[in-house]
């Protein structure tokens, strides 16, 4: 029988996977309130770990300033770091590969996070309309703009923080570029009317999410660095004038300059996982895959539209990660490999704090014995 190639190898950066199942990033709010890892997601990681399987980890603040939600990981100090250690080693002890998610929030965050009540930052002084932050239940903030100093230096927050997730034990890590956050808040053309280098343009307006990439692959090597995009998802109030325009720019340009990145990872626009019940079958990321030659993960969606993300991958040979149903399904790969059913997920456990939904899915053994 021939082995559909979901499942099939594939290399990744340093890593010889055994599948093409990959956990997506989820925000679980299960660290410390000083943002350090818990045993609880210690556990969390190893649970999901699956021999040749490839993790990735939560957003993970890379300094104070980040967001600094309640009860999310950070990895800015040495007590985070060595929190991270316990979940890489019990990763590794399964012999699978787990990269960290980098993350700065920008506009998203609240100045009741920082430290001082400091404003709020972003590409320009436009806030999120019309919404409410689910890591608070507040409304979006008057962001700053960030002058050019601050943004070449947290561009080296970003390099210290993939550097520190190295210390951590890491395979490599995934700059979040997506959902709206700082980098997105630059790339999108209704957040960023900046008149300066880092705005206008298509050219200017990726200038940083490059700066990043950049300045991570020499810190770390390109081997061990990702990014991920969500070009023409509307999430915390991103839009673009041009969608295909400005994010095949980008791709083509980590394509010259950056050809051996671990991944790119690109979710699909309007895929409504946010709906429990949807089931999408919209493919919007066609333009980019034509464009990047190395690895490439579609994301959003598949939890509901398993037989989707098997023809995807068979159509395009892609990675395809899960949120929802490896939320629920710790052997998520196992049951996909023998056509096992599918644990539902409770939704009001996603952003709590406790094992309630977080640790306690059954294995698909444990739960058919």
């Amino acid at each position: 029988m021939t082995t559909k190639s979901l499942l099939l190898p594939i290399q990744v950066g340093n890593n010889t996977l055994k599948h093409r199942v990959v956990l997506a990033p989820l925000t679980r709010f299960r660290a410390t309130d000083k943002a350090v890892p818990t045993d609880l997601q210690v556990e969390y990681y190893r649970q999901r770990a699956s021999e040749g399987g490839l993790l990735i980890t939560e957003g993970t603040f890379i300094s104070l300033f980040a967001g600094n939600y309640n009860r999310a990981p950070g990895i800015y100090n040495q007590e985070q770091i060595e929190g991270w250690k316990k979940v890489t080693s019990a990763v590794h002890e399964k012999k699978a590969f787990i990269f960290l998610q980098l993350w700065h929030v920008g506009r998203a965050g609240s100045k009741k996070f920082n430290p001082n009540n400091e404003q709020v930052v972003s590409a320009s002084d436009i806030p999120i309309k019309n919404a409410v932050n689910y890591a608070g239940g507040y409304e979006y903030e008057q962001p700053r703009a960030l002058e050019i100093d601050e943004i070449k230096s947290i561009v080296q927050d970003y390099r210290q923080a993939a550097l520190n997730a190295i210390e951590a034990g890491f395979d490599g890590v995934e700059i979040h570029s997506a959902n709206g956050y700082l980098i997105d808040q630059f790339i999108n053309s209704s957040s960023n009317k900046r008149t300066d280098i880092y705005g206008g343009p298509v050219e200017n307006r990726s200038h940083f999410a490059l700066e990043v990439v950049a300045a991570i692959a020499d810190a770390i090597g390109p081997e061990r660095t990702a990014i991920r995009f969500s070009p023409g998802t509307p999430y915390q109030d991103m839009h673009d004038e041009n969608v295909i325009k400005t994010w095949s720019y980008i791709t083509n340009e980590l394509q010259i300059r950056h050809p051996d990145l671990a991944y790119l990872h690109f979710i699909q626009a309007n895929a409504r996982y946010r709906e429990d019940g949807h089931q999408n079958t919209n493919d919007s990321l066609e333009p980019y895959r034509q464009i990047w030659k190395g690895p490439f993960i579609s994301a959003a969606g598949f939890s509901t539209s398993i037989d989707f993300a098997f023809d995807l991958a068979e159509k395009t040979g892609n990675l395809i990660s899960f949120g929802r149903a490896f939320i629920a399904n710790p052997d998520l790969p196992e049951r996909l490999r023998n056509g096992w059913e599918i644990n539902k997920y409770d939704r009001t456990t996603f952003y709590t704090h406790e094992a309630v939904g977080y640790t306690d899915y059954p294995y698909f053994s444990a739960r058919s014995e």
